[in-house]
């Protein structure tokens, strides 16, 4: 038997994986994927507003230029690359964007193409995309049932089933749409752990207090959907995660970060504080790497200990 290796850098290393992470040009989604890309994976990012994208790539760029130079000679490419433009196209080749909506089948379909052409494989697709959907923000201190009832009520039905069909319904076929290049991923053996699929849920999955029903719904429902893959995907050799976080910096949770800049309450975070880029690459990457190999089906919860002081079903 081989001696393990309890390197931490060979633990937790992504060099050389193919990663698809959609809704990454902003918040959670942009943080996984310069977590993965600083790293050393190719990062294909999808979203659906082009101006996003475009900012993504800047700050791709950003990071680009303040990485020793000895991170892109192991990587391969020259040293002289940092601190000069090539070095913004050395970053481009392991960070793509590309735009799509994953609630269209022939955006998602279009996107697998471009990938299979480019690469033809990846191991890893990270569904991060997401919308919060209507919420009881406004809804008045202490309501009558009425007041409740008009203000619930009064919500379009549309904005409801829309929450879903992005992140639920676009999720599921997200995964669907990759499955043939993560199965390639498996067989081109390029990467030692098997091909993985990772939702982005949400503590609102748990949460007993919502502040909207339908966001907190479709989270539980890619919960318990991710859950269902782990089993049935497993005669196809893939992985199927979620990562649940709390608050962190993104478009839905902009006011709320804001107005705790200067920290948070331990009585409601634990820890005093948002989550931040750190904390979510470290959870992605200990996922995708050979630290999470043996992680199939499971839910890793990162908030700061909020879930553990608030009503939940987690």
């Amino acid at each position: 038997m081989a001696s393990p290796n309890l390197n931490a850098a060979d633990l937790f290393g992504v060099k050389g994986l193919i990663a698809v992470v959609t809704g990454g040009g902003t918040g959670i989604g942009l943080m996984i994927a310069q977590g993965l890309e600083a790293n050393g994976a190719i990062v294909y990012i999808i979203g659906r507003r082009k101006e996003a994208l475009e900012q993504a790539a800047k700050t791709a760029v950003s990071l680009c230029e303040s990485i020793e130079p000895s991170y892109f000679t192991f990587l391969g490419y020259p040293a002289k690359a940092i601190a000069q433009p090539s070095c913004a196209r050395h970053l481009a080749s392991r960070s793509i964007m590309t735009d799509g909506d994953i609630t269209s089948k022939i955006d998602l379909e279009r996107a697998v193409a471009e990938i299979k052409e480019a690469h033809g494989y990846v191991n890893v697709v990270i569904a991060n995309s997401g919308i919060g959907g209507p919420a009881l923000k406004g809804l008045p201190p202490n309501p009558t049932i009425a007041q409740y009832r008009d203000f619930v009520f009064g919500w379009e039905q549309k904005d409801f089933t829309e929450t879903f069909a992005v992140n639920t319904t676009g999720v599921f076929f997200t995964v669907a749409a990759f499955l043939e290049l993560l199965d390639e991923g498996n067989k081109r053996s390029n990467f030692k752990q098997r091909s993985q699929v990772i939702a982005t849920s949400s503590i609102g999955a748990y949460n007993r207090n919502p502040m909207g029903f339908a966001y907190g719904a479709s989270k539980a429902a890619v919960v318990h959907m991710f859950k269902q893959l782990s089993t049935t995907l497993v005669p196809f050799n893939i992985r199927a995660n979620v990562i649940a976080p709390g608050f962190y910096p993104s478009e839905m949770t902009t006011a709320t970060v804001e107005a705790h800049k200067e920290g948070w309450p331990k009585t409601t975070i634990p820890e005093e504080r948002a989550g931040d880029v750190e904390d979510m690459a470290g959870a992605v990457l200990f996922l995708v790497s050979r630290a999470g190999a043996y992680t199939n089906g499971n839910v890793l919860v990162t908030d700061g200990g909020r879930l553990g002081i608030v009503p939940s079903s987690y």
